[in-house]
């Protein structure tokens, strides 16, 4: 049996694809191997050891893949980051994780230039003034395996909905690269995903999103085929889907949604016969949503909740036909606990915080013990996010503790108001939010995004209020609407509420 593991395959099977690149092109597994050698022996080259770091604002393709698997065999960090963010925020991240390295696309030029001023090297694909090209990184320094090999790990920034994000990090494990980390096999078999098969993984989110990378990363260690995406479009996903057959995916609700906005004929004219478990999480999945998309694709439709710091919990379509709105049960290992303001466990059905950790895994935010520390009651941690679990462990959850709207004394969650209405035919997007008021404390507004060819006008926002009260306790209904031409969401789906909030609050 051919061994897991990105080199072993590359010797054992080394003209099985490893990558689909957007524009069509094939890259081997010995192809894939030898551009990460290369570019190891570069890094190593150029004095990198162990526990330095690579920040990379790349796009998908087999660059960044081979970029990521050179320093998980150097024992060094890899900063994917958001090639959205602006120059002075990448120059943040640069500077805080202390990298060595910086490798940006030409496509995000000038941002590049702004961020790599203070950096000792800075790579490009494609020309950018001041950098060297990768292709080069590596060419004159020898041939084969770097010398010295040990496993690295990589180094996300969260998101940094308050203040500046930080960086996750975790301890070397000082592991053979060589070897799968049994954690990644045992985080594929929660859904059932073994080596080999035949798998074919489709990736259609940036790969600087950690669940996008860590699924197209084990993808590659476990044998599957992993086809990129450069912009996420729902057709063009289902024609990959049945060119390449395509069998799991990671994805969020908002590509749910836009598959479900295609005409039936567009549906229909697809063959997704191939698929077996499409996994989402990072958003909640309105519960319409969710039951049209396992009516049409069937029961490979998977959920989980889990997080960058550890633990989570997973769904199968079954379970979640029992127990709606549920995003599952802990998985083995992981504990997963609703606690009070005083780190007392709520009684069932009753929110509170959700709590999780990872068996004995540890993590902290770079340079931020405060932040650490604040998240955590005793070994237990906390994304911010409401939610109760049921009599059978089931959890359930409600909405960020941040994005919750208190009107007269009353716990009102954004997330449950959006998810009725998100499932409007004339409603292409939603965000929900409180805004102060003199008598209630808060008041909930609805900023909606109408579906092309809608008329944004007072008609409508009678016929979505209507929609509501049947759907809603009058408590919970919007006190008013405004509409946008589009709401600003990141690639993989998360909202940027606070931006909309913050503008009604200037």
């Amino acid at each position: 049996m051919t061994a897991t593991g990105l080199w072993n395959i590359a010797v054992d099977l080394p003209d099985h694809p490893a990558v689909v690149d957007p524009d069509g092109a094939v890259v081997t597994y010995q192809e894939l191997a030898a551009r990460a050698d290369r570019y190891s022996r570069g890094l190593q080259a150029l004095g990198l050891t162990r526990g330095d770091t690579v920040v990379m604002a790349l796009p998908n393709s087999a660059d960044l893949l081979a970029l990521y698997f050179a320093v998980l065999q150097t024992g060094l960090y890899v900063v994917p980051v958001n090639w959205h963010l602006v120059g002075p925020e990448v120059a943040y991240i640069i500077e805080d994780s202390g990298a060595k390295v910086f490798v940006a696309h030409s496509r995000f030029t000038d941002m590049a230039i702004e961020a790599g001023g203070k950096v000792g090297a800075k790579f490009s694909v494609g020309e950018i003034p001041g950098f060297t090209p990768l292709a080069s990184l590596g060419a004159s320094a020898g041939r084969g395996r770097p010398s010295d090999r040990t496993a690295g790990a990589p180094m996300v920034y969260t998101s940094g909905t308050t203040g500046r994000p930080k960086g996750v990090r975790r301890p070397l494990t000082g592991a053979d690269p060589d070897d799968v980390p049994p954690a990644s096999m045992w985080f594929f078999g929660i859904f059932g995903i073994a080596p080999f098969d035949d798998h074919v993984h489709i990736c259609g989110s940036p790969l600087y999103h950690t669940a996008v990378l860590n699924f197209a990363g084990i993808s590659i260690q476990m044998g599957h085929t992993v086809v990129l995406m450069e912009k996420w479009d729902p057709e063009e996903m289902l024609r990959l889907i049945q060119e390449h057959k395509v069998t799991h995916s990671h994805m969020v609700p908002t590509q749910f949604h836009r598959l479900l906005a295609l005409p039936e004929e567009v549906r229909s004219r697809y063959d997704v016969s191939s698929l077996r478990v499409m996994i989402h999480g990072a958003a909640p999945c309105p519960l319409e949503t969710k039951r049209r998309m396992l009516d049409w694709w069937g029961p490979v439709v998977v959920e989980y909740y889990a997080a960058t710091e550890g633990g989570g919990t997973s769904i199968s379509a079954e379970e979640w036909l029992r127990k709606p709105g549920s995003v599952g049960k802990a998985w083995p290992g992981s504990v997963v606990r609703v606690l009070d303001d005083d780190g007392n466990d709520m009684p069932v059905d009753e929110p509170g915080l959700v709590y999780m950790k990872m068996g004995a895994s540890t993590f902290e935010y770079h340079k931020d013990k405060a932040k650490t520390l604040a998240a955590r009651v005793g070994d237990l941690f906390t994304l911010g996010d409401v939610g109760h679990l049921d009599s059978d462990g089931y959890l359930y959850l409600h909405d960020r503790k941040a994005d919750m709207i208190i009107s007269g004394g009353v716990n009102i969650y954004p997330a449950e108001i959006e998810g009725e209405l998100a499932v409007h035919p004339k409603v292409a997007d939603i965000a929900v939010f409180g805004l102060p008021h003199e008598d209630w404390g808060e008041e909930i507004k609805a900023v909606v995004q109408p579906a092309p060819g809608v008329a944004p006008d007072d008609a409508l926002t009678a016929e979505l209020l209507e929609y509501a009260r049947g759907r809603l306790a009058k408590f919970k209904l919007p006190r008013s609407i405004d509409y946008v031409d589009e709401l600003p969401r990141d690639p993989n789906g998360k909202l940027y509420k606070r931006r909309i909030r913050a503008l009604y609050l200037a």
